[in-house]
């Protein structure tokens, strides 16, 4: 066992653990001040549960043996043989490493992937949603959508390949831009169309009521993605170094091209707009982080900024409410990064005189992972809405739904009324 690497893993995966409280905070300063404490614990609450769920089966669906998964990769659902229910196969590895590091911290790092792309859902649908509804909505997900996705992409650690996607078709997602973000990205779409429109719904509709709270929620984010993406190399070497200064480029230069296009448009660059930006680079540099050099991770920042910053107007062309901007950040970022590599991936893209056989690779990547989870999460959403309903009530969302869901406020001014 390298203990060095084993603490890297390790603190990758705390670092990404981080991330969804990170976010909490972001979404938080984005919504009303009378449905903050909802919107937060959305992503709270698909920490708890997803964390759970990881333990008790979702690692064994994950990383089911790759020989028999095929597509789907669930040859055992509730994980025999190696992945056996309740992780005793890797308990027992943890205490005699036959590896560099033992299975369980594998383990950790792979369930703060989880449990962050289920919370980045919950941005689009901020203001209407009812927390036990999301809940089992998130269980739901986790289960029938992430697990095996993830699958299709991070399954390697016993053959040192992927799933399906990275294994069979050969496609490059070296820190989860199919598996996190264009799953999560199509997943808001469908529940933003599930769960129909705020009321009011019209450009200006909701001004962050907490400026301050999103700069923190952003950089909590940035942070944690070092984890994310320099994490995945799963070792402290020249590839992690890689991802990391390419973590550090891309989110900065897409933090200019969105002020930018702000600055174009409207005359003025927000410091809401700087944060989105942030996050958008952050989300188009995952898959690619490991492919292409520094420079290239300036201009795909670039890029993704002003691509994103102009893709968050679709919602209001194409009649979807997206509350906090889920798709046209996580989304579009996310296919912007995982295409960016048949462009100009190292080794690989056509600019390079490679031709398009990656470029085409990462596209079916891409369009199969969000047919698939727009799918599945669209059923999803539409049975719990037709069963015990999404949405809350009218009257609860026009009033602000903190104290009718949680029956608490995010501020009370040292008031002591009840």
């Amino acid at each position: 066992m390298d203990q060095g690497n084993t603490a890297f893993v390790l603190f990758s995966a705390a670092f990404v653990l981080l991330m969804t409280p990170g976010l909490a905070f972001f979404y938080g300063g984005l919504v009303k001040s009378k449905s903050v404490v909802s919107m937060m614990m959305l992503s709270f609450g698909s920490l708890a549960l997803v964390a759970v769920l990881w333990v008790l089966y979702g690692y064994a669906i994950t990383f089911a043996d790759i020989d028999d998964a095929g597509w789907i990769g669930i040859p055992h659902l509730i994980g025999i043989d190696t992945n056996a229910i309740g992780l005793a196969a890797q308990v027992a590895d943890a205490a005699n490493p036959s590896g560099a590091f033992p299975e369980m911290a594998f383990v950790a790092f792979q369930a703060t992937f989880a449990i962050l792309t289920v919370a980045l859902i919950s941005g689009a649908i901020a203001d209407r949603a009812k927390f036990g509804a999301w809940m089992l909505f998130a269980g739901f997900w986790a289960t029938l959508v992430y697990f095996p996705v993830a699958g299709w992409v991070f399954n390697f650690i016993d053959s040192g390949e992927g799933g399906w996607i990275v294994d069979k078709l050969g496609a490059i997602d070296f820190a989860g831009g199919t598996a996190v973000h264009i799953n999560a990205g199509a997943a808001g779409l469908a529940l933003a169309i599930v769960l129909g429109k705020r009321f009011g719904f019209s450009k200006g509709i909701m001004q962050p009521h907490n400026v301050p709270l999103t700069l923190i929620g952003a950089s909590l984010l940035w942070f944690g993605w070092f984890g994310f993406n320099a994490g995945s190399q799963l070792a402290a070497d020249g590839v992690a170094a890689l991802a990391f200064i390419n973590t550090i480029a891309a989110p900065a230069a897409a933090m200019l091209g969105w002020i930018a296009v702000e600055t174009m448009r409207h005359g003025k660059g927000t410091s809401i707009g700087a944060a989105s930006g942030v996050v958008a680079g952050l989300v188009a540099i995952t898959p690619a982080c490991a492919s292409i050099d520094p420079i290239w991770a300036i201009v795909l920042g670039l890029v993704t900024g002003a691509v994103c910053a102009l893709a968050i107007d679709l919602k209001f062309r194409l009649g979807f409410d997206d509350s906090l901007d889920v798709v046209g950040i996580h989304l579009v970022g996310g296919m912007i990064g995982t295409l960016s590599i048949g462009v100009f991936g190292n080794g690989v893209g056509f600019l390079f005189g490679f031709g398009f056989e990656q470029l085409w690779f990462q596209l079916v990547g891409s369009v199969a992972v969000l047919i698939y989870s727009f799918v599945m999460a669209l059923a999803i959403g539409f049975a719990i809405e037709k069963t015990i309903g999404f949405r809350v009530k009218h009257e609860d969302e026009l009033a602000g739904i903190d104290t009718a869901v949680h029956g608490e406020l995010a501020y009370s001014f040292g008031s002591d009324k009840a």
